[in-house]
């Protein structure tokens, strides 16, 4: 196991009406930006609760945040919190509203061009932060992380910084209910995914981070056939707290991680406006296959503990392990080509410059995948 330094200050106020918690979670006095997307909150009947813990506080409102959140309109949002004199963010809604409260947490108090956040530009202060969670899916409620999409120029973007890890997520798994099948399937999906790229790498004898992630996949393994079920507490409950732990930190303090599914990935939102979780569905199965020789002792384990296949022949548990996972996404209804998708033979080029055009021309754990390589992962997705 490699050296590491793991902590996750974000409080977890967990289950059945904890919406009720959040007047006392938000520090006083303050000057609260409201964030939230395009109104399902509205429809569900999480904004009302949400007004009601707001009633006694100092508050504006921005809505409008995109289901893969644009720059743009997080600069309109950092526009109303300068000149409102925002001192905190509440993000309502899934991933995509709590990355954009990230990028406008920190972006209010930066004094250069906020682009620069996106960047690279180290992030050395940030308004504080907390949020309600409405869709299980990316974890960001409880890290550091964010991504935004900049549509005008087909670039999507990461930053991280402790200084963007709310204080607070308030996770209710009573407000999943509402929510659309498309989106349950990328809550299956998307969280399956962010453990993947922490474990498939290498051994390095992480028992604890192995295992853990190793009960995850399979959670959502059993989830997954599951979550369609209408108003079913205890199901939505475990997919929402999992999801939530697939990237809070904890299974990849201590590990080599990848990320190259994701990041390929993003560049296909942002050229095909493709869901995200929809992306790595498509990507992950043939990455695994292109890199099985390098990530073999892992796929053999994954292979044993995660599918229960067995190894005496390793090569085709191996083989198996990549069939199951592809496998695994289309029981749920999701597409793993790109083709299903009307994304024609252009793709692999066009990924391949997108890459080169961010500077990503090194990834995964071994820092080999190329442009080039994401090309010809690309020709096989088609």
């Amino acid at each position: 196991m490699n050296n590491f330094a793991f902590h996750n200050p974000t409080l977890i106020q967990f289950g059945e009406a904890s919406i009720n918690k959040l007047n006392r979670l938000i520090p006083k006095p303050a000057k609260v930006l409201f964030l939230y997307g395009s109104g399902s909150i509205k429809k569900n009947g999480v904004y009302d609760q949400v007004i009601e813990q707001l009633k006694h506080s100092d508050y504006v409102e921005f809505s409008g945040i995109e289901a893969n959140p644009e720059y743009h309109t997080a600069m309109q949002a950092i526009e109303l919190g300068r000149q409102y004199g925002t001192t905190f963010i509440l993000a309502v809604g899934g991933g995509s509203v709590v990355d954009a409260g990230k990028f406008i947490a920190a972006g209010i108090p930066f004094t250069s061009d906020p682009w620069d956040i996106l960047c690279g530009t180290r992030v050395s202060e940030a308004l504080p932060m907390g949020c309600v969670l409405t869709l299980p899916a990316t974890g960001s409620e409880s890290n550091t992380s964010a991504i935004l999409n900049r549509s005008e120029l087909k670039q999507k973007k990461a930053f991280s910084s402790k200084c963007v890890q709310p204080q607070f997520a308030i996770l209710d798994p009573t407000v999943t209910y509402s929510l659309p099948r498309r989106q349950l399937i990328n809550g299956v999906i998307d969280p399956f995914v962010h453990v993947i790229e922490q474990y498939l790498t290498y051994p390095t004898n992480a028992m604890v981070q192995d295992r853990f992630a190793e009960a995850i996949m399979q959670n959502l393994i059993e989830l997954g056939p599951s979550v369609f079920e209408p108003n079913n507490y205890q199901i939505r409950a475990n997919l929402m707290w999992n999801a939530t732990q697939a990237l809070s930190g904890l299974i990849g303090a201590g590990v080599p991680q990848d990320w190259s599914t994701h990041l390929i990935g993003h560049e296909l939102t942002a050229l095909y406006e493709l869901d995200h979780a929809a992306t790595l569905a498509i990507v992950l199965p043939r990455l695994m296959a292109t890199k099985k020789h390098q990530k073999r002792d892992k796929l053999l384990q994954y292979a044993e503990r995660v599918w229960q296949l067995d190894s005496n022949d390793e090569e085709q548990a191996i083989d198996q392990a990549i069939e199951h996972t592809e496998s695994f996404f289309r029981s749920l209804g999701m597409k793993t080509r790109l083709s299903e998708y009307g994304v024609g033979d252009d793709a692999p080029e066009r990924v391949k410059q997108a890459l080169i055009n961010n500077g990503y021309l090194q990834l995964g754990e071994h820092r080999d995948i190329t442009p080039e390589h994401a090309a010809d992962i690309i020709r096989q997705c088609l």
